[in-house]
């Protein structure tokens, strides 16, 4: 799939981690977690270029591991006060590429990818605006009211992973308009575009986001 880019988002500070340095540096199995992200694209994609956006600060960090791990790191894109302006700037890197090459976009923070599950978004985002993993919501959910909260039918809900993945010209389309802080994810920024046909396809519960240092504990023992 030598028409697929990553764009991985690794430029956040991770506060309420907890730790000395941001989540995606800190050692899972021996190793930073950012570099097991990447190499889940890697295996999944061989030919698709990476691109992995960093806080200029953090680079050059980023580099002293990628030497003491023996690491070939893929292009890098600093990151802004946002992730929105992350991936603007991811974008900015691959503003050249055919407007039809497909463009998956990955939070840093979840290491396991599994390839079936980018290949679904890679063939989901080929025929419509875009397309995101899901995975049913199993804990039980209430609406905020004025007067309380109500219980809501958890069964109409999916909770929302990472990559996404669009075609570029209408992912950078969506990115050249501004800012909302309404914006949680790259789904949102398309459909403030008006590019709605976003199809759903099944995620996976292993690709879990780390929030929490024990996240990492969970994660090491799925891998």
């Amino acid at each position: 799939m030598n028409d697929v880019k990553v764009i991985i988002v690794a430029a956040g500070k991770g506060s309420r981690f907890g730790a000395d340095c941001p989540k995606q540096y800190c050692l899972m199995n021996g190793r930073p977690v950012l570099m097991t992200t990447i190499d889940s694209f890697r295996n999944a994609l061989p030919e698709a270029e990476i691109i992995v956006v960093v806080s200029p600060e953090m680079h050059p960090f980023w580099n002293t591991l990628c030497e003491e791990y023996g690491y070939y790191s893929p292009r890098i894109a600093y990151g802004g006060a946002t992730r929105w302006e992350s991936v603007r700037n991811g974008l900015a890197q691959i503003a050249s590429c055919c407007s039809s090459t497909i463009v998956l976009v990955h939070d840093a923070a979840r290491p396991i990818v599994p390839q079936e599950m980018i290949s679904n978004v890679v063939e989901g985002a080929r025929v419509a605006d875009g397309a995101i993993p899901v995975v049913p919501v199993t804990d039980s959910l209430r609406e905020l009211t004025e007067d309380g909260s109500v219980s809501v039918d958890r069964t109409l809900f999916r909770a929302v992973q990472t990559p996404q993945g669009f075609p570029l010209g209408k992912l950078a389309e969506a990115y050249s308009r501004p800012y909302s802080p309404l914006f949680t994810d790259d789904a949102s920024v398309m459909e403030s575009a008006g590019f709605s046909n976003i199809i759903l396809v099944e995620g996976d519960r292993r690709t879990m986001k780390i929030t929490n240092p024990y996240d990492i504990k969970i994660a090491e023992l799925m891998i």
